[in-house]
């Protein structure tokens, strides 16, 4: 299969690639930092020589690189067979006094970037009648939180956009899979200490999202929702 995963360069999205690739896929990555991506890239080919990967290094906030990346995939002439939208961003704060623009800088990364890179790909897909998708939600999504913000609106929105795509793309074959991971040990994280296991690994999340894809064409997983097993933090 042909798997494109945006926000690849590290945590969730860097393992969702690893793992298809180790399973034979080839993938189609991209990220916003370059040095990362392409490091990122190395790492797998080196480790997984059977796997075809390719790489584009875009600001997918930006609708003009959304685009672009999108028509690159195009490009290759290949069939997209999943899509991770897993590019995005957390910054905290509240409604009542985040800084300004906050709001609109978290709905690029988070919901616009998805939006304008599925928009570009869809016709495509539609074409084939086949393809799964994947939308990279948040706990944030489900449920607001103290000092959640811009960060926590921007996620509502993304799943009201798996919800309306899910229903849109039946017709077509074509899976919507919205994703909601709690606390992740990512970079966002800091130097938490995790010995206890009290938050999950990227990896949890990418073996959720490698299983839902192996299911028969009859099968749809609308949601996936995650939580460290102690809950929340």
């Amino acid at each position: 299969m042909n798997i494109v995963i945006t926000g690849a360069s590290r945590g969730i999205g860097k393992a969702i690639a690893e793992l298809f690739a180790a399973n034979g896929h080839h993938l189609f990555l991209c990220s916003r930092n370059e040095y990362g991506l392409y490091k990122t890239i190395e790492e797998l080919i080196t480790k997984y020589p059977n796997s075809r990967i390719k790489g584009k290094a875009r600001d997918l906030s930006k609708k003009e690189d959304a685009i672009q990346f999108g028509e690159w995939i195009l490009d290759n002439g290949v069939p997209v067979d999943v899509l991770v939208n897993n590019a995005g961003n957390f910054e905290p704060g509240s409604v009542y006094n985040e800084a300004d623009g906050l709001l609109q800088e978290m709905m690029a990364v988070n919901l616009y970037s998805a939006y304008h890179l599925t928009r570009t790909v869809l016709p495509a897909m539609m074409k084939q009648k086949s393809g799964h998708i994947f939308n990279m939600c948040s706990i944030a999504s489900l449920q607001a939180y103290a000092n959640g913000g811009s960060y926590s609106i921007s996620k509502y929105a993304l799943y009201g956009f798996s919800k309306n795509l899910r229903e849109e793309m039946k017709p077509y074959q074509i899976k919507v899979t919205s994703v909601f991971p709690g606390a992740v040990l990512t970079d966002s994280w800091g130097d938490f200490d995790n010995t206890n296991q009290r938050i999950m690994e990227a990896q949890d999340i990418a073996k959720m999202i490698y299983a839902a894809a192996q299911l028969s064409p009859a099968a749809c997983v609308e949601d996936i929702i995650i939580r460290p097993q102690l809950g929340d933090l």
